[in-house]
C-alpha cells in the first residue's frame, strides 16, 4: 500500500518536526433479528463472535481508535443507541450486518446520524455446504439479505445510500482491502475537522483563482486556518543556531543530488551561501510549525528588497519540501484550498504535491506537470534534485530550486476550487506518470499522461472550472477521493 512506503521514505529523513500519527475514531455496531435467539440455540453467540472477528480485522491495521457498540436487534436498542453513537465524536461508523435484520433496526441511526455509515456484509462461508445446508446455516451467512432494505429506508429518511463491503470474513483481500480504505477515510475526515492550516500573507495579486474565505474553509472542511505572520518565520531564523543549521545541512546533503548544470542559464551547481540560507530557513520553518502548532501552511510574502524577511520567505522551498514529506503539507502562493487538498492526500497515504499545467508534448501525448516551490519529496521517482537558481521566475528572490519528477505509475489529481455561490468543487482526475526526461530547471516536472488524449483530457479538464493548482498524488483513487466529497457534502467530479 502506498502510504507505508511513503511513510518509509518519511522516517529517512529524520524529521526532527514529527507528525502524530492519526487515530481516528471508527464506531462499530451489529445488527440482527431478535427473534432469531430464541429459535435457534447457539446462533446469538455465533453472530457477536462474527463481529468480534470482525472488529479484530480493523484492530489488526493499527489505524483507529475502534469503539464497539454491540448488537443492535430491535428497534428499542436502535434509539438507545442513537446518543451513544453521537457522544462518541465518531469520524466513521461501520454496520457490521451479522444476518438479516428489519430496517428498524437501523432507520433512527441513519435519520439521527451525520457521521458516514458504512454497511459491512461478509459472510463466515465462501459458500454454503448445500448437501448439509439448513436455516441456521443460512441464518449465519445472511450478511446481504437486509442490504437492500436498508438501502431503501436510508432513502426514505433523506439519505444517500451507504457505501457497502460485500465479501467473506476471511481470506477476501478484496473485502480487506476496502477496510483498509475505509479506515484511511476516517483517517482524512477527522484530521479535516481538527487540523490548524497556517495562512501568511496573500495570493500573488493577481490569482483570482487563489483567493479563499477562511470562514468557509471552517464551514466546509472544519480545518481552522491560522493568521500568521512573516516575522514569526523570520525571527526564528534570525535565533537558528550554527549547530541547527549544520544538522540540516547534513540532512539536506544526504538527501538530496546537487548535480551540475545542464541546458538551464538560470540554474547552477548549488552554492554553499545558497545551502546555508536554505537550512538555515528549514530550522525556521520547523521551529515554527511547532511552536504554532500547525498541520500545514499556505503562504505568500514578498518583504522589502534586501531583507531578511524577502530572503527567507522567498526560502522556504527546501524546509517545506522536507516538511511535505514528513506529513506537513506546506503550499506557495497562498493556495489555501490546494493546501487542503494536499493534506486530503497526504492523510491517504498517496503523497500529495503542489502542481499545474506546464506545457504539452504533443509528439508523445502529454503535458508536463509540475510547479517551483515546495514538493512532496516522500512520492519522488530517484533521488531529488537541488539546484542554484539565479531567480525565481515570476516572483522576487533566488536561491535553492527542488527538482524531481514523481513516481511513475499511476497518478491522481485533486483541485478544490469554489463556484459562483460560494461553495466549493472538487475536480478529480487519473492519469500515469511515464518515464523520460524533464526540463532541468530546477522545479518539479513530470510526464502525464492523460486518456482519451491529452488535448480532449485537458479540454474536459478546464471545463469543470478548477483552480490552476492541483494537488498530484500516486496511485489510482478518484473514487476514494468522491467518496470523500460525498462525505463532506461537497460537489464533485471525475474528468473520465
Amino acid at each position: 500500500m502506498e502510504n507505508q512506503s511513503l511513510n518509509g521514505l518519511a522516517d529517512q529523513q529524520v524529521n526532527p518536526v514529527k507528525r502524530k500519527k492519526t487515530r481516528p475514531r471508527i464506531g462499530v455496531f451489529g445488527v440482527g433479528y431478535f427473534k432469531y435467539w430464541g429459535q435457534f440455540d447457539g446462533l446469538l453467540d455465533d453472530m457477536l463472535q462474527k463481529q468480534a472477528v470482525f472488529i479484530q480485522k480493523i484492530e489488526a491495521l493499527d489505524s483507529a481508535e475502534i469503539v464497539d457498540f454491540g448488537l443492535v436487534d430491535d428497534v428499542t436498542k436502535a434509539y438507545e443507541m442513537v446518543p451513544k453513537l453521537n457522544a462518541a465524536n465518531l469520524d466513521l461508523i461501520f454496520c457490521d450486518m451479522l444476518t438479516y435484520a428489519t430496517s428498524s433496526t437501523f432507520g433512527i441511526i441513519i435519520k439521527s446520524i451525520d457521521v458516514p455509515i458504512v454497511l459491512v456484509a461478509l459472510q463466515p462461508d465462501q459458500a454454503m455446504d448445500y448437501s448439509r445446508a439448513s436455516t441456521y446455516m443460512q441464518l449465519y451467512n445472511d450478511d446481504i439479505c437486509s442490504l437492500p432494505e436498508f438501502a431503501g429506508v436510508a432513502v426514505r429518511m433523506g439519505k444517500k445510500v451507504p457505501e457497502t463491503i460485500i465479501g467473506t470474513l476471511q481470506d477476501d483481500p478484496a473485502a480487506d482491502a476496502e477496510i483498509e480504505k475505509f479506515c484511511r477515510i476516517a483517517a482524512v475526515l477527522h484530521d479535516l475537522k481538527t487540523s490548524r492550516i497556517g495562512h501568511i500573507g496573500h495570493p500573488i495579486e493577481a490569482m483570482l483563482d487563489m483567493h479563499s474565505d477562511s470562514t468557509m474553509l471552517t464551514a466546509h472542511f472544519g480545518a481552522h486556518i491560522v493568521q500568521c505572520e512573516a516575522h514569526e518565520i523570520v525571527t526564528q531564523y534570525q535565533q537558528a543556531t550554527n549547530e541547527e543549521i549544520d544538522a540540516v545541512k547534513e540532512r539536506i546533503l544526504a538527501y538530496f543530488d546537487t548535480p551540475d548544470p545542464v541546458s538551464d542559464p538560470i540554474s547552477e551547481k548549488l552554492r554553499d551561501s545558497d545551502l546555508h540560507i536554505a537550512a538555515q530557513a528549514a530550522v525556521a520553518l520547523e521551529r515554527f510549525i511547532k511552536a504554532k502548532k500547525l498541520d500545514g501552511l499556505a503562504y505568500y510574502y514578498d518583504g522589502p528588497d534586501n531583507s531578511d524577511t524577502r530572503v527567507v520567505m522567498s526560502n522556504l522551498i527546501v524546509g517545506n519540501s522536507l516538511l511535505q514529506g514528513a506529513g506537513f503539507p506546506m503550499c506557495g502562493e497562498s493556495d489555501l484550498k490546494t493546501c487542503i487538498a494536499m493534506l486530503i492526500m497526504e492523510r491517504l497515504g498517496i503523497g500529495g504535491s503542489f502542481a499545474e499545467f506546464h506545457p504539452v508534448d504533443f509528439k508523445e501525448g502529454f503535458v508536463l506537470v509540475g510547479h517551483d516551490g515546495p514538493h512532496n519529496i516522500a512520492i519522488a521517482e530517484g533521488q531529488p534534485v537541488l539546484r542554484s537558481l539565479k531567480k525565481y521566475h515570476g516572483k522576487p528572490g533566488f536561491g535553492a530550486g527542488v527538482e524531481f519528477k514523481i513516481k511513475e505509475g499511476p497518478i491522481t489529481m485533486l483541485s478544490i476550487s469554489s463556484t459562483f455561490d460560494g461553495k466549493m468543487k472538487f475536480v478529480i482526475a487519473e492519469g500515469e506518470s511515464i518515464a523520460g526526461p524533464i526540463p532541468p530547471t530546477g522545479n518539479t516536472n513530470t510526464r502525464g499522461f492523460f486518456k482519451p488524449d491529452v488535448r480532449t483530457f485537458l479540454k474536459r479538464w478546464i471545463s469543470e472550472g478548477p483552480t490552476h493548482h492541483f494537488a498530484l498524488g500516486v496511485g489510482h483513487h478518484a473514487e476514494t477521493i468522491q467518496q470523500i466529497a460525498d462525505y463532506l457534502k461537497v460537489e464533485s467530479v471525475i474528468v473520465r
